[in-house]
């Protein structure tokens, strides 16, 4: 996610292990807990991540102090990204950031203890971001094909981690066809809880409609229906070739998908480097909205925002079981969901347990 980079996103890299933050290429880094992990993981223990960042609290809120949008990304299930990244987004939510929190759940192979766990991280996560979109790897089995190694799959997790964060920052930090300003993200994304992602991407004839509709049949979407939704961002993507008549086509989609009660915004950003590929990203939000809307946490914040539009982007790492996929991050990070194989906000994933940037 770092090594393809994301526009007016500030890194920050969070971690319990010494030698993983080195490697880390994030222009800020935290090490916390160095007295309690002596430098190490947290041996996949919650109650270890979290301590550790209770002990490092006003460092984190220093840094973030004054963004706009906090993105924390993480891998639920393991120590140091299930136990700290919920404090992580509960600071950066009582200094009025909108915080959106993009992780990613376990494997079904990395056994019930770790899934167990990453249900929890998860709960905590939605009590303290203003939208969760909680991404579930098992899904990725079903878009890949059965020579897919251990080490592509969760490079292909991370890929998913990093386009979930990029379809959102891109609408606001990249110039396009149609531009949104932070406000009317913040729209979509404030205090709407629970959201599901789905992607697309389609070449030829008929391209921006086959991505749309790849999107709102994504695995991603974990079999949950898009009519739900209170908010719908959209971001189309493509080549200097994309026309509005492709976007308009696209959209159309989306909104009957969605249904007419839903809040829908959409930007289109162009790419050059994508060729003739469009890609559609959807995000659906407020499936818990009426339910949380007793439990802000945080006061009207619209003295925060500023004429600079910054966002953060946390990843909080731990050192995984599973080391070998942070040997290597392919060179082009875009993703493609319907790719056979693989192709960084912000969170610093505990290598984050699991995916790693």
């Amino acid at each position: 996610m770092i090594n393809s980079g994301l526009s007016g996103v500030d890194f920050i890299a969070i971690n319990t292990d010494a030698q993983d933050l080195d490697n880390n290429r994030a222009e800020t880094k935290i090490q916390i807990g160095k007295n309690l992990t002596k430098g190490l993981g947290a041996g996949a223990k919650a109650e270890i991540g979290k301590t550790a960042i209770e002990t490092e609290k006003d460092a984190v809120a220093a840094i973030i102090d004054g963004a706009d949008m906090i993105f924390v990304t993480a891998g639920m299930g393991g120590g140091t990204g299930t136990g700290a990244a919920p404090l992580v987004a509960q600071i950066a939510r009582e200094l009025g950031a909108l915080t959106v929190g993009v992780v990613t759940r376990p494997f079904n192979f990395e056994g019930p203890k770790r899934m167990n766990r990453a249900t929890s991280g998860n709960e905590e996560m939605q009590k303290n971001c203003d939208t969760l979109i909680s991404i579930p790897n098992q899904k990725l089995i079903s878009i890949v094909d059965k020579s897919t190694t251990v080490v592509e799959a969760f490079q292909l997790a991370d890929t998913i981690l990093h386009q979930a964060t990029r379809g959102i920052s891109d609408l606001i930090g990249v110039h396009g066809l149609i531009n949104l300003d932070f406000a009317d993200v913040d729209t979509i994304m404030r205090n709407m809880g629970e959201a599901i992602m789905g992607t697309g991407m389609a070449t030829g004839e008929e391209r921006a409609v086959l991505a749309a509709q790849q999107a709102i049949s994504s695995p991603l979407l974990d079999d949950v229906n898009m009519r739900g939704a209170q908010g719908v961002l959209v971001n189309i993507t493509g080549g200097d070739d994309l026309t509005l008549l492709e976007a308009d086509e696209a959209t159309s989609i989306i909104f009957e998908e969605a249904g007419q009660d839903a809040n829908i915004i959409f930007g289109v950003v162009i790419d050059p480097s994508l060729g003739e590929e469009i890609h559609v990203t959807v995000i659906a939000t407020g499936f818990n909205a009426k339910a949380r809307a007793a439990e802000v946490r945080h006061p009207d914040n619209t003295d925060v925002l500023t004429p600079k539009f910054r966002v953060e982007a946390e990843q909080i790492h731990e050192t995984p079981n599973v080391p070998a996929h942070q040997s290597k991050v392919p060179e082009d990070d875009r993703p493609t969901v319907n790719a056979p194989a693989p192709d960084p906000m912000v969170f610093k994933d505990d290598d984050l347990e699991i995916p790693a940037f």
